[in-house]
């Protein structure tokens, strides 16, 4: 099959960058075609050049800059299946944090594109069935959304352990602004204790006015803003990472915490490069592991300083929980799982029962 994936940006540094390249790696692999649709594109002649069986898009701002929903009706009239990522029916957000979508029962104009049935064929968010944050986007729109979650890269992300990358304790993330009383909590004192090592994105000012400026120049797509910035990793490095140390903690955001179905890729790739996790507390990770067999979670700030310090002292009891969440990734939450899942509702889709 051929797939289309709108990345309007291939420069992202942010969770998009592993995403598309986790999903592009297993269609691939799996004996698909595969090509990103940018903002460099035109989505007319890309459309009837490659003819995609599959265009996956989503419903933020963004990305409805660089889409024309009459000619994609065109096509779909014809046979391509669209697949539309959507932002939470609850505004969530810091109104203030202005690269983030409103709550789409505020965005009267998406919500009538998908009413219209303009915006797509498939709906699907990262989140659980039953969460919160989605109740009235079914009533509303007169759609479902499926569930996808994030997972890890099995082509990217190998098992190496590296000696530069070696610690007790390290966190690979983004100094986002909604994890900042979380991390002065649950990360900043572990520097006092452990060999602790901090990786990722926005951790100093100058950083973060950077990445306002290489994302300003990403939505305008001025060529030399919207790559202002590199990655300060390569993917492969974040597998040795986690490898190499022998603690690597996960941190989500408030909302993920208080409602519980989402989390973060870091929960998926950890296990997988054969690192060991301890997580902070969100609900639908014990729908995934089997708590204090496949993982480990931390339920309060006690606990949290309480397990690290035990399997820091204790590494030997790390090794089955290792083991074993390897074993759970590699079975159903990597990105093969996840184009398979794909396909199988473009299959219901295209030829229901």
């Amino acid at each position: 099959m051929k797939i289309l994936y709108h990345m309007p940006s291939l420069d992202t540094i942010y969770a998009g960058r592993t995403i598309y390249n986790g999903l592009k790696n297993a269609f691939i692999d799996l004996g698909h075609e595969f090509l990103p649709l940018t903002a460099d594109d035109n989505l007319e002649e890309m459309l009837s050049s490659y003819d995609p069986d599959i265009l996956i898009t989503g419903s933020h701002f963004y990305y409805q800059k660089y889409l024309d929903f009459n000619l994609l009706k065109k096509y779909r009239d014809k046979g391509m299946v669209v697949f539309t990522s959507v932002g939470f029916w609850k505004t969530l957000s810091d109104r203030n944090r202005i690269n983030e979508a409103c709550g789409l029962e505020d965005d009267l104009e998406t919500v009538n594109l998908i009413k219209n049935n303009l915006l797509g064929d498939i709906f699907f968010n990262v989140v659980e069935q039953g969460d919160e944050r989605m109740i009235g986007f079914e009533k509303e729109t007169g759609y479902k959304y499926y569930t996808i979650p994030l997972a890890a890269d099995k082509i990217f992300l190998k098992k190496i352990f590296d000696e530069k990358f070696r610690s007790e304790i390290s966190f690979i993330g983004t100094y986002l602004p909604k994890k900042r009383d979380l991390f002065k909590k649950y990360v900043f004192p572990l520097k006092d204790k452990y060999l602790f090592r901090l990786y990722g994105q926005d951790w100093t000012f100058f950083d973060r006015i950077l990445g306002w400026v290489q994302r300003g120049g990403q939505y305008l797509n001025i060529p030399c803003l919207r790559s202002i910035r590199k990655p300060k990793l390569q993917i492969a490095d974040e597998a040795k990472i986690y490898k190499s140390s022998l603690v690597s903690i996960n941190i989500h955001e408030d909302h993920q915490r208080e409602f519980g179905g989402d989390c973060n890729e870091r929960t998926f790739k950890i296990p997988l490069c054969g690192g060991f996790e301890i997580s902070d507390d969100v609900a639908c990770i014990k729908k995934y592991f089997v708590e204090n067999e496949e993982i480990i979670i931390a339920h309060d700030e006690e606990d949290w300083f309480k397990k690290i310090d035990y399997y820091i002292k204790n590494p030997d009891k790390r090794l089955e929980i290792i083991r074993a969440g390897r074993k759970k990734v590699l079975e159903e939450h990597t990105y093969h799982n996840r184009v398979q899942q794909i396909l199988d509702i473009y299959q219901k889709f295209k030829y229901p029962a």
